[in-house]
């Protein structure tokens, strides 16, 4: 079982930056991947970003590539996703997921239903 809790969640004008962190540990001495979604008012959880045990590999759909950056420091049990340039369509609740499903492969096009673990959320708001 993984444990997630996301955090740095806040308010942002337009055209700025955040920085929101995923704190994650297993209870057992496993490897997984992570990855981050998001929630909008009125729309399904859309896929941001998913990064490979080691770090060294991370996947964005085409939508999110170049303002969005994610990483990950196992010795701290942290995962980043530095975000820049944001836009007020960006206003969403951001979830931290780990663990894919067998026979899931690490990709640019994962599902929310691709993932057993998730955080509770935290609230990111874009509006000048």
């Amino acid at each position: 079982q993984v444990q997630l809790v996301e955090s740095g969640g806040g308010s942002v004008q337009p055209g700025g930056s955040l920085r929101i962190f995923c704190e994650n540990s297993a209870l057992t001495d496993s490897t997984y991947a992570l990855g981050w979604f998001r929630s909008a008012p009125g729309k399904e959880r859309e896929f941001i970003a998913a990064i490979s045990w080691s770090g060294v590999n991370a996947w964005y759909p085409d939508s999110m590539k170049g303002r969005f950056t994610l990483s990950r420091d196992n010795p701290k049990n942290m995962m980043y996703l530095q975000m820049r340039d944001l836009k007020p369509e960006d206003t969403a609740v951001y979830y931290c997921a780990a663990e894919l499903r067998r026979g899931v492969s690490l990709s640019n096009r994962l599902r929310e239903a691709d993932f057993t673990y998730w955080g509770q959320g935290t609230q990111v708001t874009v509006s000048s």
